[in-house]
């Protein structure tokens, strides 16, 4: 069945030409003049049977149609550029996955272990890309997420890893851990919230038995990073994964004053769109991911 889409130089042209909103730059960087850039631009459209610009005057300015489909092919153009040169540049092996990440997660636990994957896999490689929440993977680059597990993933392949455990963390240098003598009386410290994590503090008192009543007052900072920058910072008290910390920990720039650790709060995942999964580089970074997933799992246990 012939496929349904228009020429790729059309494409590339209408491209630059509403990146720019004018003809006569989107062919000063395509080295084309700016007549050829209209007849491909007038060809594009008929093909279509949609005005991607309209004529102003002098001016052209994409309508709400030429927008949307702007936004549309960006992407998949980008697509197209990312897996050519990752072709070219491997000569046929090895190649490209494009791995979005949360940003803590990346910097604690995978960049440390990713030297295990360059070794096994040196023609394979692996970008990383910030993406904080569950997102559809069709209209962008990603071949997969290490993520939280979430509802939110659809039409995906998902691989559960590992818990987080949450424990509470102080800086010895700011707070005198040993006038602590409960774990009600951290209430009296500041204390530093996750903000997607409103209900952490309350559910840790409970476990810690002492059920607190209404919301706990504190910082709030989107990242579990910036907790733990704030905690190191003497700002207060952070409820954050252990094994986010341990380094500090060892190094005794925090300690934990109560080893109560919060459970079940969320689980790791590595997640792929369900086109994906025939793939064999997504297939190797998923061998790689569950066995150093299980690995520290273990280890911790």
């Amino acid at each position: 069945m012939k496929r349904k889409i228009p020429s790729t130089v059309a494409l590339a042209v209408f491209d630059a030409a509403a990146r720019y909103e004018s003809f006569a730059r989107a062919a000063t960087e395509l080295c084309l003049t700016e007549s050829a850039v209209s007849r491909q631009i007038a060809a594009l459209e008929n093909y279509l049977g949609v005005r991607l610009f309209e004529r102003v005057k002098k001016q052209v300015v994409l309508s709400e149609a030429g927008r949307h489909y702007s936004r549309t092919i960006a992407v998949n153009l980008d697509e197209i550029e990312l897996h050519t040169r990752s072709l070219m540049a491997h000569k046929g092996a090895g190649g490209v996955l494009e791995l979005a990440v949360i940003p803590t997660f990346a910097n604690r636990w995978l960049l440390p272990r990713l030297h295990e994957f360059r070794r096994q896999y040196p023609d394979i490689t692996l970008n990383l890309s910030e993406r904080p929440e569950p997102f559809p993977f069709r209209g962008t680059i990603f071949d997969a997420a290490l993520h939280f597990d979430s509802p939110s993933w659809v039409d995906v392949v998902k691989i559960e890893l590992f818990e987080e455990a949450v424990v509470p963390v102080l800086n010895p240098a700011h707070f005198d851990v040993s006038r602590l003598s409960s774990p009600r009386e951290l209430l009296g410290l500041p204390l530093l919230h996750k903000s997607t994590r409103a209900d952490a503090w309350p559910r840790w008192f409970e476990l810690a038995g002492h059920r607190h009543e209404g919301p706990v007052p504190g910082m709030r900072f989107e990242l579990y990073g910036m907790v733990i920058e704030a905690a190191r910072a003497g700002l207060g008290v952070g409820l954050v994964p252990r094994f986010y910390v341990q380094d500090e920990i060892n190094r005794g720039d925090l300690v934990i004053p109560f080893d109560i650790a919060l459970k079940h709060m969320k689980r790791y995942c590595l997640v792929f769109p369900e086109y994906k999964q025939d793939s064999p580089l997504v297939a190797k970074l998923r061998d790689w991911i569950v066995a150093t997933a299980g690995e520290f799992d273990r280890a911790r246990a």
